[in-house]
């Protein structure tokens, strides 16, 4: 079909989804047996006298002490998580990064109890988060290994501080799945966004959640700008940019791209600020608008780039954004999508169980596979739509499409 032509539009879940689709035969081939395996499989897991048996046989009890670890993990994850949110807010992993500390030191610097922190550390160090040294005649506390990756990761600092908000909005996770909750604290991290042109720069829910975005930022930028190179581009636009922490850490590393952001009225006052307070204030120029219904910036762009903005978004509200990206194109030009993927093997942690929960309870959009992202970015007209793989998936994956480097008008 030619780029002028209109036909009915297939269902996405119905589109030809390229490769996959014999791969997807061949698992269709299969799936008898994998049910028949599946049945067998959980009516022995299911089985009493097999768990008994399992966790007393010596070629099994590895595995079987390993699983009832794991659904027990699952089981009590949200007192680990509370533990958890418990260390962030004393700051006892921030004392802890500056060296092994006795118990009423840190009683001392969190304002608790001996026994209280006593109690609290116990916790953290079932969960890896800290150690305890007991090989002198006192005993020293120290970060453990997931302690000491928090502390250099301030993004997942600031999303744990959050969580505060998300633990009330999943009190009831049924009512949720009902559609019956709508006035949820995520929700309302977002009034500004429906109507227009958004709320004063000091309204705190703005700037709050934009901080929210921008500390986890680092990691994304990291995984995005170390598995595409963008040098080729000569003008770019990031749209949702937040407080511009990505554009930021694109002119870090490429000096020649021009770089302009749009945002809502309300952040783009904060990304204003920020960027003009950095060396990068010259270089990154900033726009107010609402990307589905403002223009865009003039000149047109080689690369647009929606980070974490895509699943934010409904299907149909989605597909409208992607055509309005691919018509700030120059002949030639491309649009990326980078965000954590649903079904996507690591990634599905984070995609399909986090955000899936998550945006839930924001009200709108979903996460995605790559290819119901690469649907979309057909049905807005992209061509050469092709996934970039990326070291870490669970920070983000990466879709591109383009257009054609001589004009094509699409209808």
């Amino acid at each position: 079909m030619s780029a002028t032509e209109s036909q009915p539009a297939q269902p996405l879940s119905e589109r030809p989804s390229g490769w996959a689709d014999p791969i997807r035969e061949i698992r269709r081939f299969f799936r008898p047996s994998r049910d028949r395996w599946r049945d067998y499989r959980n009516a022995k897991l299911g089985d009493p006298a097999f768990q008994r048996s399992a966790s007393r046989n010596w070629l099994t009890r590895r595995f079987a002490r390993r699983s009832s670890r794991r659904l027990f993990d699952l089981v009590a994850g949200f007192v680990y998580s509370q533990a958890l949110a418990a260390g962030v807010e004393l700051d006892l992993f921030r004392h802890l990064s500056r060296g092994p500390r006795t118990l009423a030191e840190l009683a001392a610097s969190t304002g608790l109890t001996l026994a209280a922190t006593e109690r609290l550390l116990r916790a953290l160090d079932a969960i890896d988060l800290v150690e305890i040294d007991d090989s002198d005649d006192e005993t020293v506390y120290a970060l453990g290994p997931l302690g000491a990756a928090l502390v250099a990761n301030p993004g997942a600092e600031a999303m744990i501080r959050h969580h505060r908000d998300v633990y009330h909005d999943l009190a009831d996770p049924v009512a949720l799945l009902k559609g019956e909750r709508k006035d949820t604290r995520l929700a309302r991290l977002w009034p500004y966004a429906a109507s227009p042109g958004g709320l004063p720069p000091q309204d705190a829910d703005v700037e709050a959640y934009t901080d929210l975005m921008a500390a986890s930022q680092d990691m994304v930028a990291e995984e995005v700008l170390g598995s595409y190179d963008i040098s080729w581009s000569k003008r770019m636009l990031d749209l949702g940019g937040g407080d511009g922490r990505f554009l930021r850490k694109v002119a870090e590393r490429h000096p020649k791209v021009e770089l302009h952001l749009m945002e809502l009225p309300a952040v783009a006052e904060i990304a204003r600020k920020r960027i003009g307070d950095s060396r990068f204030g010259r270089r990154i120029h900033v726009h107010s608008g609402d990307f589905f219904t403002d223009p865009y910036p003039d000149g047109g762009f080689d690369l647009v780039t929606l980070v974490r903005i895509l699943h934010d978004h409904d299907d149909a509200e989605a597909i409208r954004l992607l055509t309005r990206a691919r018509e700030a194109l120059r002949p030639g030009g491309v649009v990326m999508v980078a965000e954590p993927m649903a079904g996507s093997g690591d990634s599905a942690v984070i995609a399909d169980a986090y955000f899936g929960f998550y945006l839930l309870a924001m009200g709108r959009g979903r996460p995605r596979t790559r290819g119901e992202v690469e649907r979309l970015m057909t049905a807005a007209g992209l061509t050469r739509v092709r996934n970039v793989p990326t070291a870490l998936p669970v920070a983000a994956s990466i879709v591109l499409g383009e257009i054609p480097r001589r004009n094509v008008r699409f209808t």
